[in-house]
C-alpha cells in the first residue's frame, strides 16, 4: 500500500506565493520520478513540473521562471515552490510518483488525493 499526501494549498492574492510538499509512504522500494499536476474547473488535468531521482527537471511554459519542483528522494518527499501567482493558476494540485514496491514489482503511478489552490483577490 502506498500513499501520497500533499499539504499546503490554500488562498493567496495574486503575486504571492504558495509551497506545496507531497510525502509517499508506505511500501516503497524505489522512487524514480516525482511531478506535480493541475486540474482546474472544466479542463483536462496538465503537467506542472517534474523531477526525477537523478534531479532532472521539466516544467510547464505556463510555470517556468514561478514555479520551482525540489525533492528529497531519500524521505520520498517532493515540493512545489509557487511565486508569482496568478489567477490562471488556481486548481486543485496532484502530486504523483513513479515508484516500485518491490525489486521485481514493474513501475506504477501513484497518486495523492489533491490540494486546492485559490489565487483570488
Amino acid at each position: 500500500q502506498v500513499q501520497l499526501v500533499e499539504s499546503g494549498g490554500g488562498l493567496v492574492q495574486p503575486g504571492g506565493s504558495l509551497r506545496l510538499s507531497c510525502a509517499a509512504s508506505g511500501s516503497i522500494f524505489s522512487i524514480n520520478a516525482m511531478g506535480w499536476y493541475r486540474q482546474a474547473p472544466g479542463k483536462q488535468r496538465e503537467l506542472v513540473a517534474r523531477i526525477t531521482s537523478s534531479s532532472s527537471t521539466s516544467y510547464a511554459d505556463s510555470v517556468k521562471v514561478r514555479f520551482t519542483i525540489s525533492g528529497d528522494f531519500a524521505k520520498n518527499t517532493v515540493y512545489l515552490q509557487m511565486n508569482s501567482l496568478k489567477p490562471g493558476d488556481t486548481a486543485v494540485y496532484y502530486c504523483n510518483a513513479l515508484l516500485k514496491t518491490d525489486y521485481y514489482s514493474p513501475q506504477r503511478i501513484y497518486w495523492g488525493q489533491g490540494t486546492q489552490v485559490t489565487v483570488s483577490s
